[in-house]
């Protein structure tokens, strides 16, 4: 059981694992051992999550969730199978942990007196910085 929260455990027997060969360093050894790993995890039929995490989950997610709904993470960062493995599952409990967290309501705000005095003031500098610069009076060709 992989633990999330005090309420929410993911059950290991739901996470499919795929071994294929890993690009990158490892001499010989990359071309005959499949050390990386593509975890699946079907977010939509999964029993323990909640809905609304489970539509944060599929936001969070991106494009790793696919149209059927499935979550696919790729690891191939180690040179070991198992390594790649601890790093997939790693990776599914933070985003799994990132989507139980409730969103904030945003509150609106007005900007304060101080500040509007403030922007105010600059744009005045600022054009009497260009009025400066302006020709005087007028100029005939």
């Amino acid at each position: 059981m992989l633990r999330i929260t005090d309420s929410i455990a993911l059950d290991e027997s739901e996470c499919h694992f795929e071994f294929l060969r890993a690009s990158g360093p490892g001499g010989q050894n990359v071309n005959k051992v499949s050390t990386a790993v593509r975890l699946r995890f079907d977010v939509a039929a999964c029993p323990s999550l909640p809905e609304d995490v489970r539509t944060r989950l599929k936001r969070l997610a991106g494009r790793r969730v696919g149209q059927d709904g499935v979550l696919s993470i790729e690891a191939r960062r180690f040179r070991t199978q198992e390594a790649n493995r601890r790093d997939a599952i790693e990776r599914l409990v933070h985003l799994v942990h990132k989507a139980v967290e409730r969103p904030r309501a945003r509150r609106k705000t007005k900007p304060s007196t101080a500040s509007k005095t403030r922007r105010l003031e600059a744009k005045r500098r600022r054009g009497r910085a260009k009025q400066a610069r302006r020709p005087f009076g007028r100029v005939d060709d």
